[in-house]
C-alpha cells in the first residue's frame, strides 16, 4: 500500500466537484489520503442530475452558462481601453482598426482557451501554474501577474477621477484619492443586490456605447477608410507602432486569462466528455457574443475620434483639443449629438466603466493570489491592497503632470500590460495543447497553429519595439555620455532576462501530469468515461475535491428554468 501511495504521489485523478455536478481532472495529493467511498456523492442523484442536463433544450443550457464572458468583455470597456482607442483615432485617424480587429480576434481565442482549462481541469490558470513549474518560477510569475493587476487598475483609477472631475469639479488628484473608496462602496452593495448592481453597471457602460453609436451616425465615418483600416495593417506616422502597442496592452489584457479560467468554474458541467465538449461551446458562443459587442464599441470611439479630429477640414479649436485628447477632454466629441449634456452623461458612463472594470480586478487578484500562493484575503482588503500601490504611480504624476499627465500614464500601463502578456499567454497556450493537462480535451492543431502565430507576432512586436524604442532613446537623449552607459549597464540586462524568460517558458517541457487516460484494456472505465455514469475511474481511496467555496461568493447571472 505505501508503494502504491507514493506512486499516486504526484498523479491526478477524475474527481467530482460543485457537489458532484462535474468530473473535472485535478491535482489531487494522495499521500495522506484517507478511504472515502465513492458512494458519498450519491451516484442515484448524480445521475439524475445528469438525465435532467442531458434533457434540456439547448437554448436553456446555453443560458445556464451565461455570465462569466459578460462579466469578462467588461474589462475590454474599461478606461484604458477607451483612452488609447481615443489616441489611435485622433493621431492616426483610421490606420489602426486592424490592431482593434486583430486583438478582439485573438482575445476571443485565448479566452476561449482559458474557460476550456478551467472547465476540462477543475483548476484555473494560476493553480496550473502553481502545480507546473519550479518554486522560483512560479513566484515570478505570480510577482508578473500582480504588476500587470495594478497596471489595469491604473487606467480604471484615473478614469473614474476624471469621471469625478467632470461631475463634480474634483481635481483629478483629489480624484485619484476617492476611487478607492467609491469601489469599496460598490463591493459592500453587492451584498443587497449583486446581480442588479452588476446589470445597472453594464447599462451604464453600454450607455457611453449609445452615445458613441449615435455620434458616429452623425459625423458618418466614411466607410472606405473604416474598412480600409480594418483590413489594410498599416503603421505610417510617429508613434503608431507605440499606439498600436497600447491598443494590443488594453485589448489583451493578460489577468483577464487568469480571471475567465476561475469564472467558469462557477457552473455545473455535467462530469462526461459529451458535458464537457457542450460547456466548452457554449462558453464559446457567449464570450464571441460579448467580445463582439466590445468590438463594436472599440470600433465606435476610434471611428469618431478619427473623424472629428482627421477627417475634412478641421476647425482650429477642434485641432487643438485632438492633439492633446484625453479622457477628461473627450466628451467634445459626443457634442454633436447630447449637446450641453455631453459632458454629464459622457462622465457618469465613465465611471460605470471604470468601476466595473475595477471589480474584474479584484477578483482577477483574488484568484491569482490564492491559485499561486493558496492564500485568500476577503475582496475588500484585495481591493484596496491593490487601489493603494495603483494609486500611488497616479497620484504622483496627476499632481505633477496634471490631466495631461495622467493621460499619458494610462498609455504607459497599456504598454506595460502588453509586455506582460507572454507571461500568462505562453503558459496557457502550452497547457491547453497538451494532453497531459486536458486529455482529449485538448486543442486542435488548427487553434495550436493560429493561437501560436498571434501570439508569437505579438511578443515579436513587443521585443522589436522594446529594443529599437530604447536604443533610439540612448543616441538622441541630452544625457551625458557616461549616464547613459550606466542606464545601458542597467537595462540591456533586463531585456535580456526579458527574452530568456520567454525563451524558457516556450521551451520548457511540461513535467506534470493532470490527466489520466484510463486503460484501453479496461471497457468499463472507458464506458464511464464517456457516459460519466461514475464519478471516477482511478484508485478509490481519493479524496474528492472539495467545493470551490472561493468561487461560490462571485455574484454571477445565472439563468434558473
Amino acid at each position: 500500500m505505501g508503494s502504491q501511495q507514493k506512486e499516486a504521489q504526484m498523479s491526478t485523478v477524475a474527481t467530482p466537484s460543485f457537489g458532484g455536478g462535474s468530473n473535472r481532472i485535478a491535482a489531487v495529493n494522495t499521500g495522506v489520503a484517507t478511504a472515502t467511498p465513492t458512494n458519498t456523492v450519491k451516484p442515484q442523484n448524480h445521475r439524475e442530475e445528469q438525465t435532467i442536463n442531458h434533457q434540456k433544450p439547448g437554448w436553456r443550457k446555453f443560458l445556464s452558462h451565461v455570465g462569466p464572458g459578460f462579466l469578462v468583455s467588461l474589462a475590454y470597456l474599461d478606461p484604458g481601453n477607451l483612452e488609447t482607442d481615443l489616441q489611435a483615432g485622433a493621431n492616426h485617424g483610421f490606420e489602426l482598426l486592424w490592431v482593434v480587429l486583430i486583438g478582439l480576434i485573438f482575445a476571443l481565442i485565448i479566452q476561449s482557451l482559458a474557460a476550456n482549462l478551467g472547465v476540462s481541469t477543475g483548476k484555473h490558470l494560476s493553480e496550473v501554474c502553481k502545480a507546473e513549474y519550479p518554486i522560483f518560477v512560479k513566484y515570478c510569475l505570480w510577482l508578473l501577474a500582480e504588476v500587470a493587476v495594478i497596471a489595469a487598475d491604473i487606467p480604471e483609477v484615473i478614469g473614474t477621477a476624471f469621471a469625478l472631475n467632470i461631475l463634480f469639479h474634483i481635481p483629478v488628484w483629489a480624484g485619484v484619492l476617492l476611487t478607492g473608496l467609491s469601489t469599496l462602496l460598490l463591493l459592500g452593495l453587492q451584498r443587497y443586490g449583486a446581480r442588479k448592481l452588476e446589470l445597472l453597471i453594464a447599462i451604464l457602460v453600454f450607455v457611453m456605447a449609445a452615445c458613441f453609436f449615435g455620434e458616429m451616425s452623425y459625423v458618418k465615418p466614411p466607410a472606405t477608410g473604416v474598412l480600409k483600416g480594418m483590413f489594410v495593417p498599416k503603421l505610417n506616422g510617429q508613434g503608431a507602432t507605440a499606439d498600436a502597442i497600447a491598443l494590443l496592452g488594453a485589448l489583451v489584457m493578460p489577468h483577464n486569462l487568469f480571471l475567465h479560467s476561475a469564472l467558469v468554474l462557477s457552473r455545473k458541467v455535467p462530469n462526461s466528455v459529451r458535458g464537457i465538449n457542450e460547456a466548452c461551446r457554449y462558453f464559446l458562443i457567449e464570450s464571441g457574443f460579448a467580445l463582439f459587442i466590445a468590438f463594436l464599441i472599440n470600433v465606435a470611439v476610434v471611428s469618431v475620434s478619427g473623424t472629428v479630429c482627421t477627417v475634412g477640414k478641421v476647425s482650429e479649436t477642434t485641432a487643438d483639443q485632438c492633439s492633446d485628447i484625453t479622457l477628461n477632454s473627450a466628451s467634445f466629441l459626443l457634442q454633436n449629438v447630447l449637446g450641453k449634456s455631453s459632458s454629464t452623461i459622457y462622465a457618469i458612463a465613465l465611471f460605470a466603466s471604470g468601476q466595473s472594470s475595477s471589480i474584474t480586478g479584484t477578483y482577477a487578484g483574488q484568484f491569482i493570489m490564492q491559485g499561486f500562493l493558496d492564500l485568500k484575503m476577503k475582496t475588500w482588503a484585495r481591493n484596496l491592497m491593490t487601489r493603494s500601490i495603483a494609486i500611488t504611480p497616479s497620484l504622483i504624476v496627476s499632481i505633477i503632470g496634471g490631466p495631461q499627465g495622467a493621460g499619458r500614464l494610462i498609455i504607459i500601463a497599456s504598454m506595460i500590460l502588453s509586455f506582460e502578456l507572454p507571461f500568462a499567454l505562453i503558459p496557457l497556450l502550452k497547457f491547453s495543447s497538451s494532453s497531459t493537462k486536458m486529455g482529449p480535451h485538448k486543442n486542435s492543431i488548427y487553434i495550436i497553429v493560429i493561437s501560436w502565430i498571434l501570439g508569437l507576432a505579438i511578443i515579436g512586436i513587443n521585443i522589436y519595439y522594446l529594443s529599437t524604442a530604447f536604443v533610439g532613446w540612448l543616441i538622441h537623449n541630452n544625457l551625458h555620455r557616461i549616464a547613459n552607459v550606466f542606464i545601458g549597464i542597467v537595462v540591456f540586462p533586463l531585456m535580456a532576462a526579458y527574452i530568456l524568460a520567454v525563451i524558457y517558458l516556450m521551451f520548457r517541457k511540461d513535467r506534470v501530469v493532470t490527466y489520466i487516460e484510463p486503460e484501453k484494456d479496461d471497457p468499463m472505465a472507458q464506458a464511464h468515461l464517456e457516459s460519466g455514469l461514475n464519478n471516477s475511474f482511478g484508485p478509490r481511496d481519493f479524496t474528492p475535491v472539495p467545493f470551490r467555496e472561493d468561487l461560490a461568493h462571485i455574484p454571477l447571472p445565472e439563468y434558473k428554468p
